[in-house]
């Protein structure tokens, strides 16, 4: 039997913009179904590296990742709104008279009035590490949930982005000792975080890349070479993250008629997009000076939510009123 649901709004998308989405839709007296194709809420932040450290989100000099998600779901509990996790959103589909139906992989139908997508960068996979795939789990890793696993072990990070760098400043004080190689002399990361990576304990080879892993069972050493002069250095380590990145694919939304602009979706100022009635915040939309920060997701949520707000409901305000009484 299929399962039939009701929404004024739903949030495709359970990461933080889409959590905090839901909080916000709640305040605005909104009915709100939350669909996300991963088991549990957080999106990247809960699957990839729950333990890690976050700095940039206001009032939170230091929040843990899995810390904020629980936070942010508390916050939007009062509210009820409903999880429909492991589900896909496959077709969206106008109704005649109003509002949207929307079916999920599994079969699920939510009849919603508005939709905010907050998706994040969609489906992502770790881009993997070549000729490597004999080591995956065999000390080679894409990502680390739990930090103990890396306790008194010696690391080889790969990688020059966010996520490379955050490693290591993460598990400086619990790995025995921590390499990072990077490709460029130059670093896609924070350059706070950059500069707090230079200062550290950690060894850092720049214009290097990984040429061979050696192990019997697992990874016991690592040749790496200076790509300016093919040099060539082998490492004792039994630990490899392989911090390259992720691909991402919209998958069934490329389909949505949504006007994109490669792997994001343009929005206006209320954060509506190109259809009437659907909207989308977080790092998943683009627009002229976009910034793509959990911070900035937060606020587009809000901004989104209330516009949602007027679009169920013309005879509603946008601004909602301070949450803190007065």
């Amino acid at each position: 039997m299929v399962a039939q649901h009701a929404a004024d709004l739903t949030i495709i998308g359970a990461g933080p913009a889409g959590l905090y989405a839901a909080y916000y839709a709640g305040f605005r007296a909104l009915d709100t179904v939350i669909i996300d194709s991963l088991p549990e809420p957080g999106g990247q932040i809960a699957a990839l590296y729950p333990e890690k450290a976050i700095f940039d989100v206001a009032g939170f000099p230091n929040v843990q990742g899995q810390l904020l998600v629980d936070q942010l779901v508390e916050q939007a509990a009062p509210f009820n709104p409903t999880y429909l996790l492991n589900n896909r959103a496959d077709t969206v589909t106008p109704i005649a008279d109003g509002g949207f139906t929307i079916t999920t992989h599994k079969g699920e139908v939510i009849t919603t009035k508005a939709v905010l997508i907050t998706g994040g960068i969609g489906t992502f996979t770790p881009r993997p590490m070549p000729d490597a795939d004999d080591f995956e789990g065999r000390g080679l890793v894409y990502f680390v949930r739990e930090f103990e696993t890396m306790r008194d072990r010696n690391v080889l990070i790969v990688g020059g982005g966010d996520s490379a760098v955050d490693w290591a400043l993460n598990l400086e004080p619990i790995a025995k000792s921590i390499t990072l190689i990077h490709r460029r002399d130059r670093f896609r990361a924070h350059e706070a975080s950059v500069n707090q990576l230079l200062a550290s304990s950690v060894r850092v080879l720049t214009n290097f890349e990984l040429a061979k892993i050696e192990g019997d069972d697992a990874v016991e050493r690592a040749i790496v070479f200076d790509n300016r002069d093919d040099s060539r250095e082998t490492l004792a380590v039994d630990r490899i993250i392989a911090a390259l990145g992720f691909t991402s694919d919209l998958g069934p939304l490329k389909t949505w008629g949504l006007d994109l602009t490669g792997r994001q979706i343009a929005v206006d100022t209320t954060m509506q997009t190109n259809i009437s009635g659907i909207f989308a915040a977080g790092d998943i939309t683009e627009y002229p000076g976009k910034v793509r920060l959990i911070s900035v997701g937060f606020g587009e949520a809000a901004t989104a939510v209330n516009n949602a707000a007027v679009f169920i409901d013309p005879t509603a305000r946008v601004f909602p009123g301070h949450s803190s009484g007065g």
